[in-house]
Protein backbone atom coordinates (compact mmCIF):
# COMPACT_ATOMS: atom_id res chain seq x y z
CA UNK A 1 0.00 0.00 0.00
CA UNK A 2 1.51 3.27 -0.98
CA UNK A 3 1.81 6.04 2.07
CA UNK A 4 1.54 9.50 1.21
CA UNK A 5 3.47 11.65 3.72
CA UNK A 6 1.63 14.75 5.33
CA UNK A 7 2.16 18.30 6.47
CA UNK A 8 -0.24 19.30 9.33
CA UNK A 9 -1.11 23.13 8.67
CA UNK A 10 -3.18 24.63 11.46
CA UNK A 11 -4.77 28.16 9.88
CA UNK A 12 -7.64 29.82 12.14
CA UNK A 13 -7.43 27.35 14.55
CA UNK A 14 -8.47 24.89 11.38
CA UNK A 15 -6.35 21.62 11.16
CA UNK A 16 -5.73 20.67 7.61
CA UNK A 17 -3.11 18.32 5.94
CA UNK A 18 -1.44 19.16 2.37
CA UNK A 19 -0.23 16.09 0.80
CA UNK A 20 3.93 16.20 0.06
CA UNK A 21 2.90 13.79 -3.42
CA UNK A 22 0.47 16.35 -4.17
CA UNK A 23 2.08 17.33 -8.23
CA UNK A 24 0.30 19.42 -10.71
CA UNK A 25 -0.92 17.91 -13.85
CA UNK A 26 0.53 18.65 -17.51
CA UNK A 27 0.63 22.18 -18.07
CA UNK A 28 2.01 21.97 -21.81
CA UNK A 29 3.98 19.32 -24.14
CA UNK A 30 4.74 20.46 -27.54
CA UNK A 31 6.07 18.09 -30.02
CA UNK A 32 6.21 19.74 -33.52
CA UNK A 33 4.24 19.75 -36.70
CA UNK A 34 5.35 16.54 -39.18
CA UNK A 35 6.09 19.11 -41.61
CA UNK A 36 9.11 19.35 -44.25
CA UNK A 37 12.92 20.62 -42.60
CA UNK A 38 13.06 24.55 -42.08
CA UNK A 39 15.36 27.15 -41.09
CA UNK A 40 14.50 29.06 -38.96
CA UNK A 41 11.39 27.50 -36.66
CA UNK A 42 8.61 29.77 -37.06
CA UNK A 43 5.35 29.93 -35.72
CA UNK A 44 3.56 27.56 -38.11
CA UNK A 45 6.27 24.86 -37.12
CA UNK A 46 4.38 24.99 -33.42
CA UNK A 47 1.94 21.90 -32.85
CA UNK A 48 0.25 23.52 -29.75
CA UNK A 49 -3.05 25.40 -30.58
CA UNK A 50 -2.45 27.95 -27.79
CA UNK A 51 1.63 28.60 -27.73
CA UNK A 52 3.26 30.98 -28.68
CA UNK A 53 6.73 30.95 -29.83
CA UNK A 54 9.66 33.01 -29.96
CA UNK A 55 13.50 32.90 -30.83
CA UNK A 56 16.48 34.91 -29.11
CA UNK A 57 19.94 35.85 -29.29
CA UNK A 58 22.64 36.18 -32.10
CA UNK A 59 21.85 33.50 -33.81
CA UNK A 60 18.02 32.83 -33.54
CA UNK A 61 17.73 32.94 -37.84
CA UNK A 62 20.16 29.65 -37.58
CA UNK A 63 17.58 27.70 -35.06
CA UNK A 64 16.11 24.89 -37.23
CA UNK A 65 13.11 22.63 -37.45
CA UNK A 66 14.97 19.59 -38.48
CA UNK A 67 14.18 16.19 -39.61
CA UNK A 68 15.23 13.38 -41.92
CA UNK A 69 13.90 10.49 -43.72
CA UNK A 70 16.62 8.13 -42.61
CA UNK A 71 16.55 6.89 -39.78
CA UNK A 72 12.79 5.49 -40.23
CA UNK A 73 11.96 6.78 -36.71
CA UNK A 74 14.06 10.28 -36.79
CA UNK A 75 11.90 12.69 -35.31
CA UNK A 76 10.98 16.10 -35.70
CA UNK A 77 12.99 18.56 -33.92
CA UNK A 78 14.26 21.78 -33.16
CA UNK A 79 18.12 22.11 -34.11
CA UNK A 80 20.82 24.25 -32.93
CA UNK A 81 23.89 23.34 -35.08
CA UNK A 82 22.93 26.77 -37.92
CA UNK A 83 23.04 29.16 -35.04
CA UNK A 84 25.97 31.23 -35.75
CA UNK A 85 25.86 33.11 -32.44
CA UNK A 86 24.53 32.15 -28.52
CA UNK A 87 20.28 31.31 -28.95
CA UNK A 88 17.40 30.67 -26.97
CA UNK A 89 14.32 29.49 -28.03
CA UNK A 90 11.03 29.72 -25.64
CA UNK A 91 7.40 28.97 -25.61
CA UNK A 92 4.48 31.35 -23.61
CA UNK A 93 0.53 29.99 -23.13
CA UNK A 94 -1.58 32.23 -24.45
CA UNK A 95 -4.18 31.66 -22.00
CA UNK A 96 -2.43 31.04 -18.72
CA UNK A 97 1.28 31.84 -17.01
CA UNK A 98 2.63 28.35 -14.47
CA UNK A 99 3.14 28.13 -11.05
CA UNK A 100 6.21 26.16 -10.75
CA UNK A 101 6.21 26.12 -7.25
CA UNK A 102 5.67 23.29 -5.34
CA UNK A 103 6.56 19.78 -7.25
CA UNK A 104 6.60 21.34 -10.77
CA UNK A 105 8.42 19.57 -13.45
CA UNK A 106 9.91 20.23 -16.78
CA UNK A 107 10.72 16.94 -18.88
CA UNK A 108 11.98 16.86 -22.63
CA UNK A 109 13.39 14.26 -24.90
CA UNK A 110 16.88 15.88 -26.28
CA UNK A 111 20.34 14.58 -27.84
CA UNK A 112 23.40 16.84 -27.53
CA UNK A 113 26.67 16.42 -29.31
CA UNK A 114 30.01 18.00 -28.59
CA UNK A 115 30.76 20.28 -25.97
CA UNK A 116 26.86 21.35 -25.20
CA UNK A 117 24.81 21.31 -22.17
CA UNK A 118 21.11 22.00 -22.90
CA UNK A 119 19.80 24.13 -20.07
CA UNK A 120 16.26 25.37 -19.28
CA UNK A 121 15.08 29.29 -19.69
CA UNK A 122 12.20 31.05 -17.95
CA UNK A 123 10.53 34.47 -17.92
CA UNK A 124 9.35 35.78 -14.93
CA UNK A 125 6.12 37.45 -14.37
CA UNK A 126 8.49 41.17 -13.66
CA UNK A 127 10.12 40.50 -16.82
CA UNK A 128 13.73 38.75 -15.68
CA UNK A 129 14.84 35.91 -17.37
CA UNK A 130 16.74 33.27 -15.50
CA UNK A 131 18.88 29.87 -16.42
CA UNK A 132 19.06 26.99 -14.88
CA UNK A 133 22.42 25.25 -13.34
CA UNK A 134 20.99 21.95 -14.11
CA UNK A 135 21.14 20.41 -17.66
CA UNK A 136 21.02 17.69 -20.05
CA UNK A 137 24.62 16.93 -21.28
CA UNK A 138 25.87 15.02 -24.41
CA UNK A 139 24.35 11.69 -25.10
CA UNK A 140 24.71 8.90 -28.35
CA UNK A 141 21.16 8.68 -28.96
CA UNK A 142 18.14 10.86 -27.92
CA UNK A 143 16.97 10.49 -24.38
CA UNK A 144 14.40 11.41 -22.19
CA UNK A 145 15.57 14.34 -19.34
CA UNK A 146 13.40 15.19 -15.93
CA UNK A 147 14.04 18.61 -14.00
CA UNK A 148 12.53 18.71 -10.38
CA UNK A 149 11.86 22.54 -10.57
CA UNK A 150 12.51 22.94 -6.48
CA UNK A 151 15.99 21.21 -7.15
CA UNK A 152 17.30 23.50 -9.56
CA UNK A 153 19.62 27.35 -9.17
CA UNK A 154 18.96 29.82 -11.06
CA UNK A 155 20.94 32.48 -12.90
CA UNK A 156 19.82 35.71 -15.07
CA UNK A 157 20.13 35.40 -18.47
CA UNK A 158 20.54 38.60 -20.35
CA UNK A 159 18.10 37.45 -22.98
CA UNK A 160 19.40 39.74 -25.75
CA UNK A 161 22.77 38.56 -25.81
CA UNK A 162 21.95 34.69 -24.43
CA UNK A 163 24.38 35.30 -21.61
CA UNK A 164 24.14 34.03 -18.11
CA UNK A 165 24.72 36.77 -15.18
CA UNK A 166 24.65 36.69 -11.21
CA UNK A 167 22.86 33.83 -9.24
CA UNK A 168 19.21 34.64 -7.84
CA UNK A 169 18.06 33.71 -4.48
CA UNK A 170 14.95 31.99 -4.31
CA UNK A 171 13.04 33.69 -7.99
CA UNK A 172 9.64 33.89 -7.66
CA UNK A 173 8.42 30.95 -10.24
CA UNK A 174 4.61 31.24 -9.39
CA UNK A 175 3.44 33.13 -12.49
CA UNK A 176 6.16 31.93 -15.04
CA UNK A 177 6.03 34.08 -18.44
CA UNK A 178 7.31 32.21 -20.89
CA UNK A 179 9.80 28.65 -20.75
CA UNK A 180 12.07 27.45 -23.17
CA UNK A 181 15.85 26.47 -23.79
CA UNK A 182 19.31 27.16 -24.89
CA UNK A 183 22.85 25.94 -24.35
CA UNK A 184 24.26 29.10 -24.27
CA UNK A 185 26.74 28.42 -26.76
CA UNK A 186 27.00 29.03 -30.84
CA UNK A 187 25.98 25.92 -33.19
CA UNK A 188 29.03 23.74 -34.63
CA UNK A 189 26.71 21.33 -37.08
CA UNK A 190 26.32 18.30 -36.27
CA UNK A 191 29.68 17.63 -34.00
CA UNK A 192 28.32 20.45 -31.74
CA UNK A 193 24.73 20.97 -31.45
CA UNK A 194 21.85 20.20 -29.54
CA UNK A 195 18.77 18.99 -30.34
CA UNK A 196 15.07 18.55 -28.63
CA UNK A 197 12.11 16.34 -30.03
CA UNK A 198 9.51 17.40 -27.38
CA UNK A 199 9.08 19.07 -24.32
CA UNK A 200 6.52 18.79 -21.52
CA UNK A 201 6.05 21.19 -18.75
CA UNK A 202 3.90 20.44 -15.26
CA UNK A 203 2.84 22.79 -13.07
CA UNK A 204 -0.65 24.60 -11.84
CA UNK A 205 -2.01 27.17 -14.41
CA UNK A 206 -2.55 30.90 -13.24
CA UNK A 207 -5.09 32.45 -15.85
CA UNK A 208 -4.11 35.89 -17.61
Amino acid sequence: MKTLSAVVLVVGGVVSSVFAQDRPGLFFREDWKETPAATPVIQEHVSHPGLALTRHGPGEAGIRKSHHNQPPDDPYYIWSGEAEGTWAISLRHQESRVDLTGLAKIRWRSKQAGFRLLRIILKTANGEWLVSDQYDPASSDWRIREFNVPDIRWRRLDIKKVVEGEWVNAPDLSRIEEIGWTDLMPGGRSLACSRVDWIEVYGKPVPR
